[in-house]
């Protein structure tokens, strides 16, 4: 078994990470291009709608789910079964691994094709095929650049939003051995070219599901490309990882997460494809895989559902926290240096992987609360992230002299004299400790004002 689904007991080193993606300037450029595409076309496809009303919908909706989810599991793995499937449960990363690996082994799989998917990311999926040798090739374009560039997704939406057309264009020309060019039109052509012939050679594809509906055992895909319908119905074994959280009741309530799924992600009102599957393709019938397994995967959602952060499994994945949160906006999803990046990332991060290992995450936020106001599923961010902190602090995960400081703080703030005198000595020693600290984030502090700020309104 590989050994990365065993989670790295070592902190994320996310200040160095972040300290890294600022020292990028490229990387800046096209984050602040593509973030702010994303929320002009968020706030056009939103204008006039009932925005507050939607919401408060899908926020009602998810936690009706979260109220009563092992019953929604349950009826949803009947009814697949019920229409052919076959559904499978794994508690943990490395047991649906093994899963995914058993079936391909029975087929004698050895090429599959991929969608875009997140809890396969989770998972370390990909790696542990790699060294069962089954070779798994990512067929979503920024997910293919990622796999060509060695790199994970960094944006839930948009794998590769840390590459520009000039990067994606060396590395096709270096990994592809075609012509550089830097035209986004020529890219994708050449990408298609090489994807064409993985779908015609795979002997299964494997994705992720948007949303699974209990009533019907039907699973949901949102794609913009096509290459998710390719995935499920050109080879003859279609693997489906689903992670409990993303049921919802029926197919009524499908409406709903159209309104707002690809109007928080990319502005877009609704997205190219939308994928309802239903069990695997009939005797006579001519369209999906002859034969559909569907792994729902745990692999810590239940330990969550039972604690004071189950409201962060009422999150949709669409990303729209990470384009308005000002952190991400600088830094981009890979100084998470975890599967899931933004404000959402934080959270779900400590409580899928544990606060020792992602502690440093929750630094990462200024809370000021533009995650929750965008969040389409009414997810208290703030309010996690506060809790999350609280936490740390309990623990003493945060560096002594942090700890230090912020109790020399609160003992002076409570003494009017000592805070007086604070101020003083604070005006002869900051400067001598940002010389000192100068390649530091002490160099980066802003000097003192020449006039503090009680003189200047009293």
């Amino acid at each position: 078994m590989s050994a990365k689904n065993e989670i790295p007991t070592h902190p994320i080193p996310f200040r160095a990470l972040a300290l890294r993606s600022l020292s990028d300037p490229e990387l800046r450029a096209t984050l602040s291009l593509v973030v702010e595409t994303f929320t002009q076309k968020r706030q056009e496809a939103l204008a006039g709608l009932p925005w507050e009303e939607w919401r408060e919908r899908l926020s009602s909706l998810r936690l009706q789910i979260l109220n009563d989810l092992p019953a929604f599991v349950h009826l949803f793995a009947a009814r697949a079964r019920a229409v052919g499937a076959t559904v499978h449960q794994a508690l943990d990363a490395k047991s649906a691994c093994e899963i995914v690996t058993s079936i391909l082994r029975e087929r004698e799989a050895r090429r599959v094709v991929k969608s875009k998917s997140m809890i396969s990311e989770e998972i370390h999926l990909n790696q542990h095929l790699r060294e069962q040798g089954i070779e798994a090739i990512e067929t979503d374009l920024g997910e293919y650049i990622n796999q060509l560039a060695g790199h994970g997704p960094s944006h839930l939406i948009v794998p590769a939003i840390h590459h520009n057309r000039r990067r994606i264009g060396q590395l096709f020309a270096h990994k592809l051995n075609v012509p550089y060019t830097e035209d986004p039109v020529e890219l994708t052509r050449i990408a298609r070219k090489f994807l064409r012939e993985e779908f015609l050679r795979a002997q299964a594809g494997i994705t992720g599901a948007n949303f699974a509906v209990a009533e019907t055992g039907s699973l949901v895909l949102f794609t913009n490309e096509g290459n998710g319908r390719l995935v499920t119905t050109l080879p003859p074994l279609h693997l489906a990882l689903v992670s409990i959280d993303k049921m919802i009741p029926s197919t009524g309530d499908l409406p709903l997460v159209v309104r707002l799924l690809p109007r928080s992600a990319t502005g877009q009102i609704l997205t190219s494809y939308l994928s309802v599957i239903t069990g695997a393709r009939e005797a006579a019938g001519s369209w999906g895989a002859h034969e559909l397994h569907i792994v729902l995967v745990d692999n810590g959602r239940s330990r969550i559902l039972a604690s004071p952060y189950r409201e962060m499994l009422k999150c949709i994945r669409c990303g729209a926290c990470s384009n308005a949160c000002p952190i991400y906006r600088l830094v981009g999803g890979h100084a998470y240096g975890s599967t899931y990046p933004g404000p959402m990332g934080a959270v779900l991060t400590a409580l899928l992987e544990g606060m020792e290992r992602a502690h440093p995450l929750l630094d990462g936020s200024t809370l000021c609360g533009a995650c929750a106001e965008v969040c389409p599923a009414k997810v208290p961010l703030v309010t996690l992230l506060r809790r999350l902190r609280e936490q740390k602090v309990e623990a003493r995960l945060t560096p002594w002299v942090e700890r230090a400081a912020m109790a020399g703080w609160a003992c002076a703030v409570r003494f009017p004299l000592l805070y007086r005198l604070g101020k003083v000595a604070a005006g002869v020693v900051w400067p001598v400790a940002k010389r000192i600290g100068r390649n530091t984030v002490l160099g980066r502090m802003p000097d003192f004002a020449p006039r503090f700020f009680r003189r200047r309104i009293w």
